[in-house]
């Protein structure tokens, strides 16, 4: 089943904010970096419950793919994923899901 990727405002806010962090170094970087996320969120339109449930959630529908350093959390919908946000590992993880929402 092919389901839409939905971005939120959070995860496109997250997305700038790591360009713009990654670019004060290399501004190539900070392109491959974000290109491999898209890259990596493109796999939820086949294989939607490919990532593991949040354990901070325990929620089913709550998933989560690492790619290195960033945790990509993201909800599943009926008919759509929602990338609710791109979490640094080095970062306070904000523990309510309301906290997304």
């Amino acid at each position: 089943m092919v389901r839409i990727i939905r971005w939120t405002e959070q995860s496109a806010k997250d997305l700038e904010l790591i360009f713009d962090f990654i670019s004060r170094d290399s501004e190539h970087y900070a392109t491959l970096v974000i290109k491999e996320i898209f890259k990596t969120t493109e796999r939820l339109e086949s294989f939607p419950e490919s990532g593991r449930v949040v354990p901070e959630f325990n929620v089913k529908t709550v998933r989560e793919i690492i790619l290195g350093n960033y945790r990509i959390i993201y909800r599943l919908n009926k008919d759509a994923v929602e990338i609710l946000t791109i979490h640094h590992s080095s970062q306070l993880f904000r523990s309510r899901l309301s906290d997304f929402e």
